[in-house]
């Protein structure tokens, strides 16, 4: 049995979810944020047979969407001053953890 940990951007969130439970996949949804961009985030927890791993693995890849976006960037050139110039990072997609699980359990 395996603890999938999926954080996922709030803008594919719906999507996810959705498609996790049209395939029968139950999820329990966080509310959590990341630390480099400080933007919400989703993260779902997922309980699952081995076996369902790669199933839950994709779809979760099939509705989570990398993006470009401009965020502002603070920077300093050494004179003590600070100017934001927007900057173009990836954002989306999904980061996911997979753990093995002891035992589970629905009281």
């Amino acid at each position: 049995m395996k603890l999938i940990f999926a954080i996922i951007n709030n803008d594919d969130s719906h999507s996810v979810q959705s498609a996790l439970t049209k395939n029968g996949f139950q999820a329990t949804k966080l509310a959590s944020s990341g630390g480099f961009l400080l933007s919400g985030n989703t993260t779902f927890m997922i309980c699952s047979e081995d076996e369902n791993v790669d199933a839950i693995l994709e779809t979760i890849k099939e509705h989570s969407h990398k993006r470009r976006q401009f965020v502002p960037n603070a920077a300093s050139y050494g004179t003590g001053t600070y100017t934001d110039f927007p900057v173009e990072v990836m954002v989306g997609g999904a980061t996911v953890f997979v753990t093995n699980i002891e035992r589970f359990e629905k009281v």
